[in-house]
């Protein structure tokens, strides 16, 4: 076996990844999916919470809904 042979060999078994490093690539791709998820999933919850925010804020009073408020309390219209 010449030096050259006898390196190339010593360094293929440092190529592939161990049993152990490819548990690793696993649990760390699954996690990165799950990780992922999590982050969309808030984004279109805030999402949905500006949405809401804004049609509050846009919304117009409901004056008939004043007005019913304020004679069941017994006080004069508007």
């Amino acid at each position: 076996m010449t030096s050259a042979s006898a390196s190339a060999s010593a360094t293929m078994g440092f190529v592939a990844p161990t049993r152990v490093e490819r548990g690793l690539l696993r649990v760390a791709r699954r996690l990165t999916i799950l990780v992922e998820r999590r982050v969309k999933r808030r984004a279109e919850q805030r999402e949905i919470a500006l949405e809401m925010l804004r049609e509050q804020q846009t919304r117009k009073p409901d004056l008939r809904a004043v007005d019913l408020a304020l004679t069941h309390m017994g006080l004069p219209l508007r």
